[in-house]
């Protein structure tokens, strides 16, 4: 499920893997089909398929630092996002939905103290993982609301 994930896990089709995830949780722990699995996913320290999507993303981004330009080169002002990723100005959808432009929005998302460690990959595996763990992110909808609350 996870191979090339960020290249097709903000496809249409990516919904009908994440069914598929949940009907193998519920089978794996017996529960009936009406089921909430987002505490299974806890429990079972399972990243859900959005979450597996967003780790893979970012790792990408964090493991290729120079292809992404922070805001600070663009301009002199010091701002609140000065150390955030600069996210291009475009208007072709299938280039907001690729892994450039979302891996750009997904990691200026993050909360500070994941993204202060980002200059260390491993450290920033870890802690990425565990707040995605402890959250078990549904959709991306539900990591950005998370961020704005």
């Amino acid at each position: 499920m996870s191979y090339g994930i960020m290249f097709w896990g903000n496809s249409s089709h990516s919904s009908v893997i994440f069914k598929m995830q949940k009907r193998v949780i519920r089978i794996l722990m017996g529960i009936g089909y009406r089921e909430s699995c987002r505490g299974l996913f806890k429990d079972l320290k399972i990243l859900p398929f959005s979450s597996q999507y967003i780790l893979s993303l970012l790792l990408f981004v964090v493991l290729n630092r120079g292809y992404f330009a922070p805001n600070s080169v663009y301009h002199n002002f010091n701002t609140r996002q000065k150390n955030d990723l600069h996210l291009p100005h475009v208007s072709l959808t299938i280039y907001q939905r690729g892994v450039f432009y979302s891996g750009i929005k997904v990691f200026n998302a993050l909360p500070s103290p994941i993204k202060d460690i980002s200059c260390n990959p491993k450290k920033f595996k870890v802690a990425l993982k565990h707040y995605l763990l402890t959250h078990s992110f549904y959709n991306l909808d539900e990591f950005f609301s998370e961020q704005n609350a």
